[in-house]
């Protein structure tokens, strides 16, 4: 059941992202898609996902946030790219403050990468 919760993780964590990405692209250049209905409701959908698989491991590993330090900071990482990519591709008045904070939750993203792949909230500097 582990690597199942795993494979599903770790292929919802690369749609998400890459759809993101994508989509960030059509806020830089703006393209009507991000107005498609599918498009609003696509990562809704694989985000749910991407938790309920996240959910599982960690019942799978017995590992859990604010037990665990790195889960806590990957958790509060999540809370942090999803504000940020809000503000990106919705909220944000200026496409200044869109594009800031678009490349923000990509180095959020690359945060939480580091912290999943080392199992330490110091990420990529562990």
């Amino acid at each position: 059941m582990y690597a199942a919760f795993k494979h599903i993780h770790l292929l919802t964590v690369a749609i998400s992202l890459g759809f993101f990405v994508l989509r960030g692209v059509w806020m830089l250049s703006g393209s009507a898609l991000l107005q498609k209905k599918w498009v609003k409701i696509l990562p809704h959908i694989v985000d749910t996902l991407l938790l309920v698989s996240a959910i599982g491991l960690m019942f799978q590993i017995g590992q859990y946030p604010m037990t665990d330090g790195w889960l806590t900071a990957k958790l509060l990482g999540l809370i942090a790219y999803i504000v940020l990519g809000t503000i990106a591709l919705k909220r944000g008045k200026t496409q200044g403050t869109r594009i800031l904070a678009f490349v923000a939750a990509l180095a959020v993203i690359a945060y939480i990468v580091g912290v999943a792949l080392r199992h330490n909230a110091l990420s990529w500097l562990a």
